[in-house]
């Protein structure tokens, strides 16, 4: 069946069953490849999209729970000001190292800022729990966060 979504402002279709979860219908049939299949069961956050501004694991929504939601991809999140300066942050501080869940860290990363612009340590490690990073780069993803917010870091790697 044909379902019209609205992907990074941009009102697209696929045809798809609607039990299709949002991820696949994003990568196999949109072409939008910044989400990554990470674990299937949404507990890495490497799929993380945000639905009407909040963040969501592509993996376990199905494309017909969207309703007329507005998708937001890793491609377009520097198109609003609180995703471009968290772009910016991360490339400012090279936060990322095999790159694998970075669009996911960063949709999570700014879904916080566009709710709480000053975040504490602890506002931040709440609203990143769950977004997995093999590579381990905790530290500077708390501290591209921090830049973004225009708090000062505590730059220590």
């Amino acid at each position: 069946m044909a379902i019209k979504l609205n992907v990074n402002g941009k009102a697209v279709s696929a045809d798809v069953d609607g039990d299709t979860p949002l991820l696949w219908v994003l990568r196999d049939s949109l072409g939008v490849l910044g989400p990554k299949y990470g674990c299937g069961i949404g507990q890495c956050g490497a799929c993380t999209v945000h639905v009407d501004g909040s963040p969501v694991r592509s993996c376990q929504v199905p494309v017909e729970a969207l309703g007329k939601g507005k998708v937001t991809t890793i491609e377009g999140i520097g198109l609003s000001p609180v995703g471009k300066k968290v772009q910016k942050a991360w490339t400012d501080l090279d936060v990322a190292q095999c790159g694998y869940c970075q669009a996911g860290q960063i949709m999570a990363a700014t879904a916080l800022l566009a709710a709480n612009p000053k975040p504490t340590d602890d506002d931040i490690d709440t609203a990143m729990s769950g977004n997995i990073c093999r590579c381990a780069t905790y530290v500077r993803i708390r501290a591209a966060i921090k830049l973004a917010s225009g708090q000062s870091t505590d730059k220590v790697f």
